[in-house]
């Protein structure tokens, strides 16, 4: 096998099948082995004497030598109960009470099966309209936006994590200017992307400085005009505020809608990646670019004969998934199999770029990109046309442009490219179409040890060129990457870039250049930093548009206030609490959460393992407390419990030192039998960091003395480094982007393709 430790760890935590207890029931190979024989069945359905035991072993090999992967689902749902494979969803929201709780219910099933979802809610009538039925009054999208994030919280997806969603509203909508900002405060509708669908229409007017019509979906008339620039201005500012929301262009989705008679696309899965019709679902897989090469006289070069045969059983694959999948829904069965899509994408494009020695910001590097993948869709559609010949095309071909082509081929489209965020944690290779993120990072592993994970790319290059070290990778892991480091050749620093060495214009180069060969999209976020200005920000989304792209997804640099360190100005003045007039005992509510807050994360050894405690201010002081075990056991519930309880006594003004007293010197027995442990139980790990911020907070040491600058950063630093996210740099205090912790292990998170993903144990998040 050729997985990595941390693959085979992500593997054991999320994809191997378990018993009732959590114990392993099967191996990786066994895992690939029993997916394999589950697609391979598909070949039965439409001959005899079909080789499927030969099918099954040119699938497994494919898998197991992680030169393909399926999705997770197919991955985790192969030949088990549940058999749901599909990863992309879209459902229809109807403007009616019955029609919108029927898709939350809908998306409740998809989401159990480990699916996500993408919904539209432009049809739904604007706040305020009137409702005939009930002579009342309509709540709008929004409000119903909010009830489907409600029911999303509260199923997880195959009793692990919580279901993801796209949701869309059309530029032209009544409410548009309220939707754009509705994702303001990160901890609403957190279980949501959303996008802005602008039309051609729309660009052209911003181009023009013009006003365009706002068109109420129920009346079907205009009801409003807004200056196009000015729309354009509020989305460009909302994106730079915290990365939402992103734009689709819907026009673009409809001009290569394969069946434009059967229906309109009007939204995408979670991702941005592929445009469904209501209803439809889709199955997407990778082929690893880093292990489609060969050595020619001493050069590394692009394997294409490989690549073509991977291909065709790629796509193979794909569609006996379709065969062999069980669905949510018999409705999206149907919709489903009478356009047969498939999603074939790639994944070690960044690790292909290192060992071929070009840049990721180079015309060559999006010159390969574009080459790449013309290759994959004629090679994909010749391998569907000839799955066409031996089985039929797809049921809808004689509604879809292909017929006036004279094309038969199996599938409505072939090529989608996904974020791949596990999935490449499993093939050990760079996400999807994205930079490497990190050259180098630390990781924890049997709670204290700690290893240096080097790109195994760079590794190699450090090793042949002479300038390899532990502590150089060291030193790298304090940033990720290498442009400021004397001890690196120039030529080397040019090939082994990062995502934020790329610029914003580079980033959105690229994923032009993948679109133009791709039947649907591609998922790629562009990085900015963190003083990057709203007008950049304005640029790319214009470039976006010219060079071609479906979408566009932005983040800038430290522009979600929910991170380890946000050391910055807080953003407004929270009201005093007031006590409630007219009660009793007069009532104290406690103030609410600010937008922004200012703290950091500490890692502290208990009894039965680590806990991450985060404590936040702001101008009036500490406000909230969040806690995460790093491990199984232990008692997360009532540690979640006793932090929730802080975080309210503080919001309602109790003082932190009553608290203190409270919390310090509890005992708790899994942590008194260790005698190397500093703490005395959860509630005292909690105190001695809530203490420790407040020291930070007042500015003020034991002794009352105002602290200086250099003694502040030295708090701050140890917190850092107790937490693990930074090593050894306490002479620079200031946190990379990339060491966002993870809610379940407690390292590094990344940014990339609408998601936030550790590449440590799996864990990801998108909305």
């Amino acid at each position: 096998m050729y997985l990595t430790q941390n693959a085979v760890k992500v593997l054991e935590k999320r994809y191997l099948a378990k018993d009732e207890v959590g114990k392993l029931l099967e191996t990786p190979e066994g895992m690939f082995r029993r997916v394999a024989r589950t697609i391979a069945q598909a070949d039965g359905h439409y001959d005899a004497k079909a080789e499927m035991k030969q099918t099954e072993q040119i699938f497994f090999d494919m898998m197991s030598k992680l030169e393909f992967l399926p999705n997770s689902p197919t991955l985790m749902n192969a030949g088990r109960p549940l058999g749901q494979l599909s990863a992309c969803f879209v459902l229809p929201v109807e403007d009616s009470m019955e029609g919108i709780f029927e898709a939350i219910k809908q998306a409740a099933m998809i989401h159990k099966s480990g699916g996500g979802t993408g919904f539209s809610f432009s049809r739904l009538r604007p706040q305020g309209s009137a409702v005939n039925s009930t002579g009342g009054v309509a709540s709008g999208p929004i409000s119903f936006m909010k009830v489907f994030n409600a029911a999303t919280e509260a199923v997880k997806q195959g009793g692990t994590r919580r279901g993801a969603n796209m949701g869309i509203l059309r530029v032209d909508h009544p409410e548009i200017m309220s939707f754009i900002t509705c994702k303001e405060d990160n901890a609403e509708i957190n279980n949501f992307n959303i996008s802005i669908g602008v039309t051609e229409a729309f660009m052209q007017a911003v181009e023009d400085n013009k006003e365009y019509d706002l068109i109420d979906p129920y009346l079907k008339k205009a009801v409003n005009r807004l200056n196009a620039r000015e729309v354009f201005r509020k989305i460009v500012d909302a994106a730079w505020q915290n990365g939402e929301p992103g734009i689709i262009f819907l026009d673009r989705l409809n001009k290569d809608n394969v069946v434009p008679e059967i229906g309109e696309i009007e939204s995408t899965n979670p991702c941005g990646e592929q445009p469904l019709l209501p209803y439809e679902s889709c199955n997407l897989g990778s082929i690893n670019l880093s292990a489609m090469t060969k050595e020619q006289k001493g050069k590394v070069e692009v394997d294409y004969a490989k690549l073509e045969t991977t291909v065709k059983h790629a796509v193979h694959f794909l569609d006996n998934v379709i065969d062999v999948n069980k669905y949510p829904l018999k409705k999206i069965e149907e919709v489903t199999k009478a356009t047969r899509k498939i999603g074939l994408g790639v994944m070690g494009f960044a690790d292909l770029l290192y060992k071929l020695g070009l840049s990721y910001h180079s015309s060559e590097g999006t010159g390969l990109a574009e080459k790449i993948m013309q290759f994959i869709q004629e090679k994909g559609r010749q391998a569907s046309v000839e799955l066409a010949e031996q089985r039929g095309v797809f049921p809808l071909y004689d509604k879809s442009v292909y017929q006036s082509q004279g094309l038969r081929v199996r599938n409505a489209t072939i090529t989608t490219i996904a974020p791949t965020g596990t999935l490449s944690i499993i093939a050990g290779v760079s996400s999807g179409v994205e930079p490497v993120f990190a050259l180098s990072y630390i990781r924890n592993v049997m709670d204290n040890d700690e290893l240096i994970e080097v790109n195994p790319v760079f590794k190699q290059a450090a090793q042949k060129e002479g300038f390899y070290s532990e502590a150089l990778m060291k030193k790298i892991a304090r940033t990720g990457h290498i442009d400021a480091l004397e001890e690196i050749p120039e030529h080397i620093k040019h090939v082994f870039v990062t995502a934020h060495d790329v610029s914003p214009e580079w980033h959105i180069k690229m994923q032009a250049a993948f679109q133009s060969y791709t039947d649907n999209a591609v998922s790629k976020t562009v990085n900015f930093r963190n003083e990057a200005t709203k007008e950049e920000v304005a640029e790319v989304f214009r470039r976006a548009y010219t060079l071609g792209c479906k979408g566009v997804t932005i983040y800038r640099d430290g522009s979600r206030d929910l991170q380890v360190l946000n050391i910055g100005k807080v953003k407004g003045k929270e009201k005093a609490v007031q006590p409630v007039q007219g009660h009793p005992k007069h009532r104290i509510i406690p103030r609410p959460r600010p937008n922004v807050t200012t703290g950091f994360t500490e890692k502290v050894k208990i009894g039965c393992g680590n806990l991450y405690i985060t404590v936040n201010y702001d101008e009036q002081g500490i406000c909230e407390v969040f806690t995460n075990t790093g491990k199984a056991g232990g008692c997360p519930s009532q540690s979640e419990a006793t932090s929730r309880l802080v975080s309210i006594a503080l919001r309602t003004g109790i003082d932190v030192d009553a608290l203190l007293e409270q919390l310090r010197g509890i005992r708790c027995p899994s942590t008194i039998r260790q005698r190397d442990l500093k703490v005395l139980s959860c509630p005292d790990a909690i105190a001695r960091v809530i203490e420790k911020v407040a020291t930070l907070q007042n500015g003020n040491g034991s002794k009352g003395e105002k602290l200086t600058e250099a003694e502040k950063e030295k708090i701050i630093c140890a917190a850092d480094c107790a937490a693990g996210t930074i090593q050894d740099t306490c002479n620079n205090p200031q946190q990379p982007e990339y060491h966002k912790l993870c809610p379940e292990c407690g390292k590094p998170m990344e940014h990339e393709g609408g998601c936030v993903i550790c590449r440590d144990c799996g864990y990801s998040k998108c909305g």
